[in-house]
């Protein structure tokens, strides 16, 4: 490191000269090419207000000897003391005369020292592209001026080397109490030429003269702009440009360009040829390998490998095998297996009841106790047995009133394959949310249409899911001869289809039960978030047979298979089987004497209560 320095005569009758003008006359002003560089000045309580000046005039003399633009050199210059303070950044000024108007009106912080804040400040900040640095990739030399005259207050080793280590370049000048440690900790290698110590302020100027002299140098190539692509070759006089391997001076003689040795046509590659620097190779399209020659291409056999695992057959592409099945079969999602097509997936079979494969064909099937129509695809309509049937449907707010419609769509495609009529079958429907309200009961309508036109004028009543409310009702109420539900001597069967979207907020425990109890036949269709065990709860056994489940509201239509071929009735009166009027001759005969046999035993019921009063009475007369 330098040290105090002693001066020879020459030196000590150049201090005489006013300080702006000792650095001009060193020389003429300096052409470095694009250089970065910022000062980080000293400020701090220690400087005095007459050392500081001197500080201030040594910027304004060293400005002036440098070749200050946008294009040559960026300068910026930040103050720091307990905090740090942008003077100016380096995209502030293009001009000299700017720089000298904020240099002179500096005025410094004078509080401590924070040496290795400000170092910090000006590796994130100052040398920012935001703050006028040039991008890395224009790889302009970055250089910061350290100047400060005590110890640092803070640690410096440590970001100084992150400084470093991003490409900065680091002179660190001590005046008169510097730490000689803290200054070679900061500085860059060399530290013999990146450190200076000077024994006062009115010396400064010293490290301007070398500083002056280091970027001045006589080297042609760091004194002027070369404009050389790769390299710059100084030379006695002059400078030339020269390339790095595998490229060649272009006609200006200093651009370079990549040697394509491809583009001679001598390569002999089968496909490709790619160049590198000063050489170049062979490539092959996909789907092929390089043979030993390094030139020729293989179509490689994937399927020789002897590992596609494919079921049936394997073909080699350019993407690498690919499996392939026989006809009739389908390849499965793994790439590899094979199934039979099935075609009741993959087209429009029209089956009413069920699609069945059968290798390159299909047939449909009708439900038991349903004949296949002629068509070979309907299924004759529930003619077997006549049916009270009440649909429970659930209003609530949870369903939504897109899906609402949906709900009534699907109760007019059951409403289809029913045999509606007041002979056959019958149709009542209650809604339900927070409370019931039934739309229409079981004796209002005898025709399909009439019903399905009564469905789709149905509103949505929304709020909560009371369905244990439900189930009373319809156990009570919708199953009544005054509804329109038939006596129970004429043995037709009674079915109840609850449809929910949801959990109860009731108990329907008791009423599932009692509705099943009374000879109820009941069905329960879930959708979405309907919960499996209440549905199996409401259903009647086995619930395989009674329960049906759909995710969604527009998928939910495959249920319809299973109702049709469920809500048929088995037992009951047959198709061929006449109801008896109740007004024939056998039917009065059977009510009178049901209505006698009630008739005697309210008379009996009637002894037994005139008796047991009496004995009250005689019991009242003995205790007065």
């Amino acid at each position: 490191m330098r040290g105090l320095l002693c001066w020879p005569l020459a030196m000590s009758l150049l201090l005489l000269q006013p300080w702006e003008t000792q650095l001009q006359s060193a020389g003429p002003r300096c052409h470095t090419g694009p250089l970065d560089l910022v000062f980080v000045i000293d400020s701090s309580r220690s400087v005095r207000p007459f050392e500081f000046e001197t500080m201030r005039q040594f910027l304004v003399g060293l400005l002036r000897s440098l070749d200050v633009g946008l294009n040559a050199t960026r300068v910026g210059v930040i103050q720091y003391s307990s905090q740090v303070q942008s003077v100016f950044p380096l995209g502030a000024f293009s001009r000299r005369e700017d720089m000298e108007r904020a240099i002179r009106a500096l005025v410094p912080l004078a509080q401590g020292t924070m040496t290795g804040l400000a170092i910090q400040y000006a590796m994130n900040v100052a040398f920012s592209e935001a703050e006028g640095a040039r991008p890395p990739k224009e790889r302009v030399p970055r250089v910061a001026v350290i100047v400060t005259d005590g110890r640092p207050q803070d640690r410096v080793a440590e970001v100084a080397a992150q400084a470093r280590a991003r490409g900065i370049e680091i002179y660190a000048v001590g005046v008169q109490r510097a730490d000689v440690g803290s200054l070679r900790a900061m500085a860059s290698p060399p530290l013999d030429e990146h450190v200076f110590l000077v024994e006062s302020f009115d010396l400064i100027q010293e490290f301007g003269l070398q500083f002056q002299s280091r970027l001045c140098g006589k080297d042609l190539c760091a004194e002027w702009g070369h404009s050389c692509q790769h390299q710059c070759v100084s030379a006695p006089g002059t400078f030339y440009c020269a390339c790095n391997s595998g490229y060649k001076l272009a006609a200006d003689s200093k651009s370079c360009l990549a040697i394509d040795l491809c583009a001679e046509g001598t390569h002999g590659c089968d496909h490709h040829c790619v160049s590198s620097l000063g050489s170049y190779f062979c490539r092959c399209r996909a789907g092929f390998v390089l043979q030993r020659d390094q030139r020729s291409c293989r179509a490689i056999d994937h399927c020789s490998f002897g590992n596609h695992s494919c079921q049936h057959e394997c073909v080699n592409s350019p993407g690498g095998p690919q499996c392939r099945c026989r006809e009739g079969h389908d390849l499965l999602p793994d790439g590899r297996s094979c199934q039979v097509r099935d075609l009741c997936n993959g087209v429009d079979h029209g089956c009413e009841f069920q699609c069945v494969s059968e290798g390159l064909s299909y047939r449909c099937l009708c439900p038991e106790g349903r004949q296949l129509q002629a068509d070979g695809k309907s299924c004759l309509r529930c003619r077997e047995g006549h049916v009270d049937l009440v649909l429970l449907v659930d209003g609530s707010k949870s369903v939504r009133p897109q899906n609402f419609e949906l709900v009534k769509r699907f109760v007019n495609q059951i409403v289809d394959f029913l045999d509606v009529s007041p002979e056959g079958t019958r149709i009542g429907l209650v809604q339900f949310s927070s409370r019931v309200r039934t739309e229409f009961p079981l004796g209002r309508y005898g025709t399909a249409a009439e019903v399905k036109q009564a469905v789709l004028a149905i509103e949505y009543m929304e709020r909560g899911t009371m369905t244990g409310l439900a189930l009373r009702h319809m156990v009570e109420h919708s199953f009544s001869e005054a509804q329109g539900a038939r006596p129970r001597a004429l043995n037709v069967p009674r079915v109840g289809l609850v449809f929910t979207d949801g959990r109860s907020q009731d108990d329907i425990s008791v009423w599932a039960a009692r509705a099943k109890e009374e000879g109820i036949v009941m069905y329960a269709v879930g959708v979405g978030k309907a919960v499996e065990e209440e549905l199996r709860e409401i259903a009647s056994e086995p619930a395989e047979l009674h329960v049906s489940y759909s995710p969604d509201f527009s998928t939910m239509t495959h249920l319809l298979e299973n109702l049709k071929g469920s809500i048929c009735p088995e037992e009951g009166i047959s198709a061929g089987t006449e109801l008896r009027s109740p007004c024939e001759c056998e039917s009065l005969v059977e009510f009178q004497g049901r209505t006698l046999g009630a008739l005697e035993s309210l008379t009996q019921n009637l002894a037994q209560l005139t008796a047991r009063l009496e004995d009250l009475e005689n019991e009242l007369a003995h205790k007065k």
